[in-house]
């Protein structure tokens, strides 16, 4: 994903509010299976660090790998991320071109 892209999703972002959370169960499967749900539904989301600040880093690549999205960027605890829907009828978002 290009940078003005990343750039463009973040701003996107700004105004979400986050819609999965990472708590005192670290990454269960749960919130994994919801984490994907809501990037088939949504395509960009936010994910808030409750718990586990300090590995959020390491968290975060975690969910991107198993996820298979794209880590748009972190402002403080919230993760910022994106997977476009395999569907182009079923698109929400659609990225600028340059």
């Amino acid at each position: 994903m290009k940078g003005f892209e990343k750039s463009w999703l973040k701003g996107q972002a700004h105004s979400l509010t986050h819609i999965a959370q990472v708590g005192k169960d670290g990454l269960s499967d749960g919130t994994i299976k919801f984490i994907n749900q809501a990037l088939d539904s949504h395509e960009l989301i936010k994910v808030k660090f409750l718990d586990f600040k300090d590995q959020k880093k390491e968290l975060s690549k975690k969910i991107v790998d198993i996820t298979n999205s794209v880590q748009v960027g972190m402002i403080g605890n919230i993760l910022i991320l994106f997977r476009q829907n395999s569907d182009p009828e079923k698109r929400k978002i659609i990225l600028p071109t340059r």
